[in-house]
């Protein structure tokens, strides 16, 4: 078992789903309960994996949800892409995101070859 609040791929996670949550509240409210819904459950579901793998028994357990965090950083990088192209979401907002979200799907890959390794 791993606690999941000293690791700083799960800090960096909630810091996206803070980051992005602030950025679909400037959404259309005619996105709420679609694209916004999406957008913000797959924020959510970054740093909620990363917890609740570190949580279970053992490393394969944890690599299994890093994975599943890891799908969510892609899902939520696409949502974030077609907000832009629907004009949702700036550029500049969509490239500053992008950097984080690639930072920490690298942060999770280096986590899941770590624990593999073990």
């Amino acid at each position: 078992m791993h606690n999941f609040r000293g690791l700083n791929v799960w800090k960096d996670a909630m810091e996206v789903a803070k980051q992005t949550y602030k950025l679909t509240k400037t959404f259309p409210s005619s996105e709420q309960y679609r694209l916004v819904s999406q957008i913000n459950k797959a924020a959510v579901s970054i740093p909620s994996n990363i917890a609740e793998g570190a949580g279970r028994g053992g490393n394969k357990e944890f690599v299994q949800f890093l994975c599943i965090a890891l799908g969510s950083c892609f899902e939520l990088e696409t949502q974030l892409i077609l907000a832009n192209e629907f004009g949702y979401l700036k550029k500049n907002d969509l490239q500053v995101l992008q950097t984080r979200l690639i930072k920490l799907e690298k942060m999770i890959n280096s986590l899941i070859t770590t624990l593999r390794k073990q």
